[in-house]
C-alpha cells in the first residue's frame, strides 16, 4: 500500500482544523445564547415593574432600582411584607434614596456640560417640595417625618475606603430652614473642641426633631456623634464609628466599625445601646460599605454591590445580633428605606 499523498494529508490537516472551529463556534454559540439569556433576565426580570407616577403610602420599601435595562436608577418600591413580589417603577432617576410616608428625598447626578448634582425632596403625590443644589458626587440621605433632610456629598475623592476625600454634609427642612454645613458646628471629641481642617461629616439619622446622629472623621480617626439642631452642637459618643442608623425605638444606633484586613478597609455590623453604652459587633467575612436600615426593631437592611455586575447591586438583611449571618432580601436594589405603616 502506498503512502498517502502531501495532497492527503493537507486535506485531513483542514478537515481537523474544520472540525475544531466547528467545535470552538459551537461552544461561542452556547455562551452567547446562556449571556444572552442571563442579559434578559436581568434587563425585563426585575426592571419588569409597573410604573407609576407616585409612591406614595406606608408599608412599603422604597429602594434605587438596579437592574439593568429600562427602569436602571429609578425609585422603585416593594410591599413590606412581599420585598420579593412586583415592584412599583417611577420616574424619578436617583443616586441615593430616602422616605417617609410624606415625602422622598432624592440625590442626583444630572450629566451634561457641566455636570451637576442636585437634592429633590417629593411629597406622597410625587410633586417636588423643595430642591436645591448638592455640593459634588451624591454619597448618603436622610429625612425625618417632618421633613428635616440631611444630605452628604463627597466633594473630593468618592470612597469613604480612601486615603484622601472631603464631604459636605448640610441639613434643610422642606419649609425651607437651612442648619448649613455641619462641619460649622462646635465638635466637641472628648472634652475638647475639634478644629482641625480636616475634619468631615457624613452619615446623618434622625432621633428627634432636634437631635441627630452622624459620624465625624479627622486624622485617620472617626467617631459617633450626637448633635443638635438648636445648639449647633456635636459631642463624640463612640469611637470608631461610621454611618449611624438609630433604631425606630430609638434605644440602639447600628452603623459601620472598621477594620484593616491586609491594608485594606473592611467594615463590620457594630450595634450601641444608648441607656447602658455597650457596643456589639457582627463580624461579617465580606465587608460592607452602606449607611444601614432598620428593617423592625430586630433587623437592619444594607445594600453590597453583586459581584461580575458592574452597576448593579442587592439589598441585604441580618440580624441585630451576635454572629448573625447576612441574607440576600432585595436583588438589584440599593440604597433601602423603610417607610413602616402608619401607628
Amino acid at each position: 500500500m502506498s503512502a498517502p499523498g502531501p495532497g492527503a494529508i493537507s486535506r485531513r490537516r483542514w478537515l481537523a482544523l474544520l472540525l475544531v472551529a466547528v467545535v470552538v463556534l459551537g461552544a461561542v454559540t452556547v455562551y452567547a445564547v446562556q449571556a444572552f439569556a442571563r442579559y434578559q433576565e436581568r434587563t425585563t426580570g426585575a426592571s419588569a415593574a409597573v410604573l407609576t407616577e407616585q409612591l406614595q403610602g406606608t408599608g412599603r420599601i422604597v429602594f434605587r432600582n438596579t437592574a439593568l435595562g429600562e427602569g436602571y436608577g429609578q425609585v422603585a418600591s416593594v410591599a413590606l411584607d412581599d420585598p420579593a413580589g412586583p415592584r412599583q417603577l417611577s420616574a424619578m432617576a436617583c443616586d441615593r434614596v430616602d422616605a417617609t410616608g410624606e415625602y422622598l428625598a432624592c440625590l442626583r447626578t444630572e450629566r451634561g456640560i457641566p455636570t451637576i448634582f442636585s437634592t429633590t425632596v417629593l411629597d406622597g403625590q410625587g410633586r417636588s417640595a423643595a430642591q436645591w443644589p448638592l455640593a459634588g458626587i451624591p454619597s448618603r440621605t436622610r429625612i425625618s417625618e417632618s421633613g428635616l433632610v440631611a444630605t452628604t456629598a463627597f466633594v473630593t475623592g468618592h470612597s469613604y475606603a480612601a486615603d484622601s476625600f472631603s464631604t459636605e454634609t448640610t441639613i434643610r427642612s422642606v419649609a425651607g430652614e437651612d442648619y448649613g454645613n455641619l462641619e460649622d458646628f462646635t465638635i466637641m471629641v472628648d472634652g475638647r473642641q475639634l478644629t482641625a481642617m480636616d475634619r468631615n461629616v457624613w452619615g446623618v439619622t434622625f432621633a428627634s426633631d432636634q437631635v441627630f446622629y452622624a459620624t465625624v472623621a479627622s486624622g485617620g480617626t472617626t467617631w459617633l456623634v450626637e448633635g443638635n439642631l438648636a445648639q449647633r452642637r456635636m459631642k463624640s459618643v463612640i469611637v470608631n464609628a461610621e454611618c449611624p442608623s438609630i433604631s425606630p425605638d430609638g434605644s440602639t444606633v447600628a452603623y459601620k466599625k472598621r477594620r484593616d484586613q491586609a491594608g485594606l478597609a473592611h467594615w463590620d455590623i457594630a450595634l450601641l445601646d444608648l441607656a447602658t453604652g455597650k457596643e456589639t459587633v457582627i463580624p461579617l467575612p465580606r465587608g460592607f460599605d452602606d449607611q444601614l436600615e432598620w428593617l423592625d426593631e430586630g433587623t437592619l437592611l444594607f445594600g453590597m454591590p453583586r459581584a461580575g455586575a458592574v452597576g448593579d447591586n442587592d439589598v441585604y438583611r441580618i440580624e441585630a445580633a451576635e454572629q448573625a449571618v447576612p441574607q440576600l432580601f432585595i436583588e438589584h436594589a440599593w440604597s433601602p428605606s423603610v417607610v413602616r405603616p402608619a401607628q
